[in-house]
């Protein structure tokens, strides 16, 4: 017990880390995948062709790779980010692109027939998407946001490759100085239980959602 109390400084110190990197991503690639789902689905050829080869290249990449490119590689053409903010930029571009997917998806599984009906019930646009097809979609995403979100707690572990003391760079740290696997598997608890909670919110969030069912 005394050696898991000297380490757990440095871990919740690198568990701040992780949740901050997740934090951030979510509450910025989300409204970015929205905007980039109505790109991908404007009658505007040219922004549509655009956000199409964006979203290629977040898919197509691995998230190290776009996050090695942004810190390491970026600076060759004199754009500079500091640490964490080039972990931020890498990660809202990547998740900002699944997200888009996502709600693609979403909103090409309302049927046009419930935009009819809306007209022919008078009512306008705003209401339509606000009491019609968004708690829809909202709906149909969830599922499939909550997993993104989840491997999203996991992917924050990436930032160790930019010298960012996340929480399983510390568990590192300790078990290559101390020669030991507690601090992995502490670090494995920590995780489970930071996944854990996501799962409990999702949860709650699509029961109150089942109302439209």
């Amino acid at each position: 017990m005394n050696y898991i109390s000297e380490i757990m400084p440095a871990l919740l110190a690198g568990t701040w880390m992780t949740l901050k990197v997740f934090f951030w991503t979510l509450v910025l690639a989300m409204p970015l995948g929205v905007l980039v789902s109505l790109g991908e689905m404007s009658n505007i050829k040219p922004l549509k062709w655009l956000v199409e080869f964006y979203v290629w290249i977040m898919r197509g990449t691995p998230l190290l790779l776009q996050l090695i490119f942004v810190f390491y590689g970026l600076p060759i053409i004199g754009i500079v980010f500091p640490r964490y903010e080039a972990a931020l930029f890498a990660f809202v571009l990547n998740y900002a692109a699944y997200f888009a997917e996502i709600f693609r998806g979403g909103l090409q599984s309302i049927s046009e027939g419930q935009f009819e009906a809306a007209q022919v019930l008078r009512l306008s646009r705003f209401q339509t998407m606000t009491h019609i097809i968004i708690p829809q979609v909202i709906k149909i995403v969830l599922p499939s946001i909550g997993n993104e979100v989840i491997n999203l707690i996991k992917d924050s572990s990436l930032v160790y490759v930019i010298g960012l003391g996340d929480l399983l760079r510390a568990g590192n740290v300790a078990m290559a100085r101390d020669v030991t696997l507690v601090p992995l598997v502490l670090v494995g608890v920590i995780y489970l239980l930071l996944i854990s909670l996501c799962a409990f919110v999702q949860k709650k969030i699509e029961k109150y959602f089942s109302y439209y069912r």
